[in-house]
């Protein structure tokens, strides 16, 4: 833009995110406790999402 017009707020922001991308990780909690983290996240975003998780062997 040219100087000394002034420019507007920002409204709102957009992120392309691919197919398979993580968007959030937990750890320190228990499987129960992540898993209704996550249901209450999954239901405020606008794409359907999945839980996945990875076993730790000891």
């Amino acid at each position: 833009t040219r100087m000394g017009k002034g420019k507007a707020d920002v409204d709102y922001w957009a992120a392309r995110v691919k197919p398979g991308t993580i968007l959030f990780e937990l750890a320190g909690v228990s499987e129960v406790r992540a898993r209704g983290a996550f249901h209450r996240v999954a239901m405020k975003m606008p794409v359907k999402c999945r839980m996945v998780g990875r076993r730790v062997e000891a």
